[in-house]
């Protein structure tokens, strides 16, 4: 967390003040939902999407109430979907702790999620940011066709590297898109800084999820085993898809077969990543995941250099060295 701290500097200020104004969003007359969005509140996370947010407009201007409500809006987006793929993925756990799926059934959650997503567009017409919100919704609607591709292409276990790279494209790099643009459109910034600003944005995503799915086929702190929670939710990534496409036939049976069954033991769990290993999935995971890294790093030393140009490069490092 000391990382994220220094990252912070150049906008902890501001980080602090949208920290409280967020507070106030989520509030309701509706007492149930104030206990609902108290509890979100409290274990709200590192908040990195509202960073990259404040980051990036600070980079290229001054940081003014447009910033605010652009971090605010990927923010209460975030939360939302968060709560909506824990519904989809039947999850009882979220960041360590009960998630609302867990503690208050799936209708409230929907209803929750819904809730977030609605004082998201409100937020946007009170405060005239119409150009913020064709951002953000955008980033709304490549999420949801990412989920649903992901499930067509789960159920067939026929996801190709290039099927992958598309929908990790959509759930993933393209909220932390939004998140770039919008914190440059904040500024002001004309249509090549927020093409840069779209692009660097794009390939910290695409950098960022290869990372959590190499998270599979690592070794847990807490267990000592590798968590092979993507494997059992029959979930093709990177490393899995290689080493399958680089194989003989006779095992990507066999690997097929283990992955098809109902429910995965430690002993097939560990077969799969012994797999992954030995038919180099994992190296080449890794090699791709840095690929976006320096492509991103590219795109950064087109902006200014300031302060928080250099705590977005050291926000790059982090997304692709973090240990969760």
């Amino acid at each position: 967390m000391s990382i994220i701290k220094d990252i912070r500097k150049p906008v902890a200020t501001e980080i602090k003040s949208f920290d409280k104004q967020f507070k106030s969003i989520l509030n309701s007359k509706v007492p149930l939902l104030n206990t609902i969005t108290n509890f979100l509140y409290r274990n709200k996370g590192k908040q990195m999407r509202p960073l990259f947010v404040f980051l990036s407009a600070k980079s290229l201007g001054e940081i003014n109430k447009s910033t605010y409500t652009a971090a605010s809006l990927i923010e209460l987006l975030h939360t939302a979907t968060l709560i909506h793929d824990d519904v989809v993925d039947d999850s009882l756990e979220r960041r360590g702790f009960f998630s609302i799926n867990a503690l208050w059934k799936s209708k409230i959650s929907v209803l929750i999620g819904d809730y977030l997503l609605a004082q998201g567009l409100l937020l946007s017409v009170a405060n005239k940011e119409y150009e913020m919100l064709e951002i953000v919704s955008q980033a709304v609607k490549e999420m949801s066709e990412g989920e649903l591709l992901q499930l067509k292409k789960t159920r067939k276990l026929n996801l190709s590297e290039a099927d992958y790279f598309d929908i990790i494209e959509k759930k993933t790099a393209a909220l932390i898109m939004a998140c770039t643009k919008s914190g440059a459109k904040s500024t002001g910034a004309d249509e090549e800084i927020m093409q840069i600003m779209s692009d660097l944005g794009k390939n910290i995503g695409l950098a960022f999820q290869i990372k959590d799915d190499l998270f599979d086929y690592e070794i847990n702190n807490n267990t000592g085993k590798p968590s092979g929670n993507d494997v059992q939710e029959k979930k093709l990534t990177l490393p899995l898809i290689y080493s399958l496409n680089n194989c003989d036939q006779q095992a990507r049976n066999q690997i097929i077969k283990i992955i098809n069954r109902k429910k995965s033991d430690h002993q097939s769990l560990q077969t799969i990543v012994n797999f992954v290993h030995q038919y180099k999935g994992i190296e080449y995971a890794r090699d791709k995941m840095n690929e976006y890294k320096s492509a991103a790093f590219s795109q950064l030393k087109k902006l200014p250099q300031n302060d928080a140009q250099e705590s977005l490069q050291q926000l790059i490092e982090y997304t692709v060295t973090r240990n969760k």
